[in-house]
């Protein structure tokens, strides 16, 4: 009696989950037999692939948005009343974000101010040594680089203006206030020994007075003010020549 034949695989009756196992296993061979497959030729699967973890970046401000906002907070709030826990609570950022960028308070104070004092003390040293100009001009150019400056770095100029002396920090800044002054002070100077500005008064009060209305827009001027600020520096200029000017004589 002939031995009947096995049906085939394709057509035995399967239960639907051994069909479902076995579809598994043939993919997985496939993918181990395919040329692009770690384990092509083994006959085993490829063990599946972890997800690269992406390391995240350091949460909080870069250097300059962070001295930039300090600045901000310690005129709001006055530098000896603002601990780094307030300054790190109003950037809604860990303190120990900041100390990556700065190691204290003393120092976030000294970029602060360091921003103003540089280009204003650049402006002045740069006008102060031009041969084309007179003196009178040259202070000219000077007044009006420095309110531009002023507005543009407003908050650190602020904190330069502030500050007393209660620490080396402060101290420097000082000095480079006074730097800054003598600067201006030769200028004025030069400028009345050339017949420029008016002579009746000495160049420290001409200085002062000078620098009392550039500094002055410290307290009132914002971002929002409707006046640019190359009209604020014009009027400045004008102005405050204007009466240095030597009175006409009848």
């Amino acid at each position: 009696m002939p031995m009947s034949k096995r049906p085939s695989p394709a057509k035995t009756p399967t239960d639907p989950a051994e069909s479902v196992t076995r579809d598994l296993a043939e993919a997985r061979a496939e993918t181990a037999a395919s040329p692009g497959s770690a384990s092509a030729g083994m006959g085993t699967a490829a063990p599946a692939t972890e997800p690269k973890r992406t390391r995240r970046g350091r949460p909080g401000y870069d250097r300059e948005t962070l001295i930039n906002k300090a600045t901000e907070v310690f005129v709001a709030r006055g530098y000896d009343g603002t601990s780094m826990d307030t300054v790190a609570r109003e950037l809604g950022i860990t303190k120990s974000a900041i100390y990556h960028h700065v190691t204290s308070k003393e120092e976030l104070l000294r970029l602060a101010i360091n921003r103003g004092t540089d280009a204003l003390a650049s402006a002045v040293e740069s006008e102060s040594h031009r041969e084309d100009l007179s003196a009178l001009d040259r202070l000219r150019h000077a007044v009006h680089s420095s309110v531009l400056i002023l507005i543009e770095y407003h908050h650190s100029v602020t904190l330069l203006l502030r500050v007393r002396g209660n620490s080396a920090v402060e101290r420097d800044a000082l000095e480079q206030r006074r730097q800054i002054d003598m600067k201006i002070r030769a200028l004025v100077a030069e400028a009345i020994a050339e017949g420029g500005v008016r002579a009746d008064f000495p160049p420290g009060l001409v200085t002062r007075l000078l620098f009392g209305m550039v500094n002055s827009i410290t307290e009132w001027y914002r971002p929002s003010y409707p006046v640019d600020p190359e009209t604020i520096a014009e009027a400045v200029t004008a102005m405050a020549f204007a009466g240095l000017a030597i009175p006409r004589r009848e």
